[in-house]
């Protein structure tokens, strides 16, 4: 299949429309993602990188224009159907890792296999593996406040691949790590990406980490751009 996994044509959004402050904040954002392919997304805090990622992972709506993943117009399916694809086909990860604090780095990873119809034995052992991949297979049984800040976001990476998706949006994956730890757990998320063959659209301020990715796009005033 030639589709790119990810294409968003003309997207516009406005906040407050019709307020005297409303704000503009994508003005016709369109760009493409290969399969296999890693883009970073380069943008000044506040220039609209997360409302970009949220309507590419169908967490919002475009005012106008359009996303495609895997070549389907996503506008043209129910909210049910735009639901499956955000759970099968749409893994995430944020500068905060966001995992639930009552359960295990196993259990993180092994509820949203649950919820898309995974049993609980394929579940665990999937979790199991993922987590040695990414360095802590001795940290499985330990709740997110006993582990480091890299740990942490390892899980969290763990946990956005669990239901083995086509497409990966990062928004500052290791923003909130030392520069140390956010080299090694960058190094980390790449090779994960590579092996599994991932297309992936990561938001980043470090243009040394963009630098290692595929291509770089640049995000500002509401249009994307060649970095």
């Amino acid at each position: 299949m030639n589709d790119p996994v990810l294409k968003l044509d003309g997207l516009t959004k406005v906040y407050n429309a019709g307020d005297p402050g409303e704000v503009n904040v994508l003005r016709g954002a369109s760009l493409e993602i290969a399969r296999g392919e890693v883009v970073a997304l380069v943008a000044p805090s506040g220039a609209g990188k997360s409302t970009l990622l949220h309507i590419a992972g169908l967490l919002d709506t475009p005012d106008t224009g359009r996303v495609e993943i895997g070549g389907r117009d996503m506008s043209a399916l129910s909210d049910r159907k735009r639901t499956d694809v955000r759970r099968n086909q749409v893994g995430f990860i944020y500068q905060f890792h966001h995992l639930l604090p009552e359960f295990s780095a196993e259990e993180n990873i092994v509820l949203p296999q649950l919820a898309n119809g995974v049993g609980q034995g394929g579940a665990a052992t999937r979790a199991r593996d993922l987590l040695a991949r990414v360095g802590v297979a001795d940290r499985a049984s330990h709740r997110p406040a006993e582990l480091s800040g890299g740990e942490q976001q390892r899980v969290a990476f763990c946990r956005a691949l669990a239901n083995a998706p086509a497409l990966l949006l990062a928004d500052e994956p290791t923003g909130n790590l030392d520069p140390e730890t956010s080299d090694t757990v960058f190094a980390t998320l790449m090779e994960l990406v590579r092996e599994t063959g991932l297309s992936a659209l990561i938001a980043t301020h470090n243009l040394e980490l963009a630098a290692r990715m595929d291509r770089v796009l640049r995000l500002d005033n509401g249009v994307v751009s060649a970095g």
